[in-house]
């Protein structure tokens, strides 16, 4: 099939991807766009898997004051190199951060940052829950494991549901910049300041 350069440029316009990458894409697809966009994505997400162990020493502290005033982040984002800190995909991708910090509040970066204690205490809680509510004694290992995973999405940034897209979590929208930059890139710190807090 003739795929035209038009619906290569309109692809690499919406993808940021090569454009030898958006013409084979669409060529599979068969000139399907919303194919070839979910090819384009599934190779980015496997290109960001390679890049992750990759030192990331430069990238940029970025601060985030919402409107009004009286809330604000200060976000440590992390990449390979100066050049990619300073490209405005890098920048919008801190400030998605940042703004996620701030909507948000997640208490931890990834899972395994939480507290043993703190599980514990979650643990003991879920299982008071499923015997005040009559559950069976074999589901309830199950059902305590499905409220730690929705535990881990509200409380690891990382997890969440990304605020400007709720069917991606903020590491797909993290990958998906590593795949369009060619860089890892990590978050190292957060913090959340509300005014009185």
């Amino acid at each position: 099939m003739e795929i035209g350069s038009k619906q290569v440029k309109e692809l690499r316009d919406k993808t940021g991807a090569p454009m030898m990458d958006c013409k084979r894409a669409l060529q599979d697809a068969k000139g399907d766009m919303v194919k070839a966009l979910d090819y384009l994505r599934e190779q980015g997400i496997a290109k960001a898997s390679k890049k992750s162990g990759r030192t990331t020493s430069e990238g940029l502290i970025y601060s985030y004051i919402h409107p009004g005033e009286k809330l604000g982040v200060l976000l440590e984002i992390n990449c390979e190199t100066d050049f990619v800190a300073r490209t405005d995909d890098f920048r919008a991708l801190s400030k998605d951060i940042a703004m996620q910090v701030a909507a948000s509040n997640p208490l931890f970066l990834i899972r395994e940052n939480v507290p043993v204690e703190m599980l514990n205490k979650e643990k003991d809680i879920y299982k008071a829950q499923v015997l005040k509510e009559g559950k069976p004694e074999k589901l309830m290992e199950k059902i305590i494991q499905g409220k730690l995973e929705k535990f881990y999405q509200e409380v690891c940034l990382m997890e969440q549901p990304f605020i400007k897209d709720e069917d991606k979590t903020v590491k797909q929208r993290i990958d998906e910049t590593i795949a369009k930059l060619g860089e890892n890139i990590t978050i190292k710190r957060f913090v959340r300041f509300r005014l009185g807090e």
